[in-house]
């Protein structure tokens, strides 16, 4: 017997793609060519969910008149698609929550050493490694865009562009400080120590997105050499950028690229994704304080613990959510973390 419950509109959402392609047929659209672009983008997203929804629906089909046939010895191949489709519907579920307006699209993520010293900065390094352990094991192509090494040992921080469908809401739940537990390798008296890293989770913006309109004056670019551990790879000329956004501030550089133009662009992209965060925060505060609930956030409020000594875990505060596996964690086994917190926050948000 398979159970197997919708939980898409398929019609809803073929009678969307429809009417988009209709859409894309009236030569008025083309003559916009940032909306034609959008149109086209989103006919593309629709397509790309529809079809392994179709898919899923046959295979559902094509299991229940196996079932029909009531035929013993095709119960282990049965059973064997039951699980199959059961892990697909999962997923799919999965993919429902992630209904944000950018939750579709690539991510920034941004990693930076905190309180620690050098365990700090070692632990940056750590957590550098499981993220992209993490996209390696989502197929998600990864693109360090800056990273400052550490004096001693590991990174003082690092940016990375992670390309992939869903990056950025799967990513999302990752946002906020990560605590460190463990035995120091750098004390000479091999004394416990606990480290600080902030991670930050960005949606990256293109330029063509009108909620984010960078004017050129409001913008200072410095040119500088990137700076590096020495030898033959210093940089004999000035690649490196640095953008200073002045109406709001922000700083942000890039140096990874020996071009200057790359570093520009990539500059100008974790810029975007910084402004338009800005502007989320700011609509979010406004909303919570208009409630009364709002609470600043603090840095050292972590949300997830890492522990290698005493004990082994990895635990995250916000879900109570656990794994004694720490090694399989650090090496990028992060999705159970990721599920069991947008599954929350769907029970946390779900009306009574």
């Amino acid at each position: 017997m398979i159970t197997y419950r919708c939980i898409f509109d398929l019609e809803k959402k073929e009678a969307e793609l429809n009417q988009l392609q209709k859409q894309s047929e009236d030569p008025e659209v083309w003559n916009n060519s940032a909306e034609a672009q959008r149109l086209m983008k989103k006919i593309s997203e629709l397509r790309d969910e529809i079809e392994p929804m179709k898919t899923l629906h046959q295979r559902v089909k094509d299991a229940l008149e196996l079932a029909e046939l009531d035929d013993s010895s095709l119960e282990a191949e049965l059973q064997s698609e039951i699980d199959a489709i059961e892990a697909e519907v999962a997923k799919r579920e999965l993919d429902v929550l992630l209904s944000g307006p950018y939750d579709k699209g690539n991510a920034l993520l941004s990693i930076n050493a905190g309180a620690g010293g050098t365990d700090s900065q070692d632990w940056a390094a750590m957590l550098e490694r499981m993220y992209l352990r993490w996209a390696e094991r989502r197929g998600f192509t990864a693109e360090v865009l800056d990273r400052t090494e550490g004096e001693e040992a590991g990174i003082k921080s690092v940016t990375i562009a992670i390309n992939g469908r869903y990056a950025y809401g799967y990513l999302r739940p990752e946002k906020g400080v990560h605590r460190l537990v463990r035995l120091s390798p750098f004390d000479a008296a091999h004394r416990r120590h606990t480290s600080f890293v902030q991670v930050e989770v960005l949606p990256e913006v293109s330029d063509s997105d009108s909620e984010i309109q960078i004017a050129p004056d409001e913008v200072r670019i410095d040119i500088y050499r990137s700076s590096s551990a020495g030898g033959q790879n210093v940089q004999k000329n000035a690649t490196a950028v640095r953008l200073t956004h002045l109406p709001t501030g922000i700083v942000v550089s890039c140096q990874n690229e020996r071009s200057q133009l790359q570093n520009r662009e990539n500059a100008f992209r974790v810029l975007r994704a910084r402004l338009l965060e800005l502007k989320r925060e700011a609509q979010e505060r406004q909303l919570t304080e208009l409630r009364g609930d709002y609470v600043k956030a603090e840095w050292g409020s972590q949300i997830r613990s890492y522990v290698l000594h005493p004990y082994q875990m990895v635990k995250d505060h916000r879900t109570e959510y656990e794994v004694g596996n720490t090694q399989s964690v650090l090496d990028g086994d992060i999705d159970g973390f990721i599920e069991a917190y947008l599954k929350n926050q769907r029970e946390v948000t779900s009306p009574e």
